[in-house]
């Protein structure tokens, strides 16, 4: 069962307890420290090809969040070939001045590549990005979904999310 030993790694290497604050302002009693799953090379590349099972077939472009959502991306650009551009939290205000880098989205079916979601607020910011790029989004994946009910984003109603592992898949 190699999605089940996944699972066990990932809740290994990555769950901590304690009292944390999320992105969203809701506070919880146990967080998934995404760096921990992302700086191993061996399990950042077991949780890429899992993540790519979800993309779906038409997918030209991976679109990965600053900052967790660059290494989880650019594993999946390596193992399968698809370019991948990088959406910051907002454009830079020097250089190209962009907030969407690298490869062109343009016209382009785009999935954005996340790694921990628990209300999806990073995914939406990044969303209005990419669509402002003119970017076609056709789906979320994330390695881990700790939001509450089945995977999706109220402001993203038509976008698909579709997670590796749910909070409950790494209850350990």
């Amino acid at each position: 069962m190699p999605t089940q030993d996944l699972a066990r790694d990932i809740n290994a290497a990555a769950r901590l307890t304690g009292t944390f604050v999320l992105r969203s302002g809701q506070t919880s009693s146990q967080y998934f420290d995404k760096y921990r799953f992302e700086a191993d090379p061996k399990l950042l590349r077991r949780i890429a090809s899992r993540m790519l099972d979800l993309l779906p077939p038409d997918t030209e472009v991976l679109a990965g969040l600053e900052l967790g959502g660059v290494p989880i991306a650019t594993a999946m650009s390596l193992e399968s070939g698809l370019p991948v551009v990088f959406v910051r939290k907002e454009a830079k205000t020097y250089g190209t001045c962009r907030a969407v880098e690298g490869g062109e989205v343009r016209g382009r079916r785009t999935v954005i590549v996340e790694d921990v979601i628990s209300t999806g607020g990073a995914v939406v910011d990044a969303g209005a990005l990419l669509r402002e790029s003119g970017a076609d989004l056709i789906a979320v994946v994330c390695a881990i979904w700790r939001g509450e009910g089945a995977p999706s984003i109220a402001a993203l109603p038509a976008v698909p999310v579709r997670p590796a592992f749910t909070a409950a898949d790494l209850a350990g």
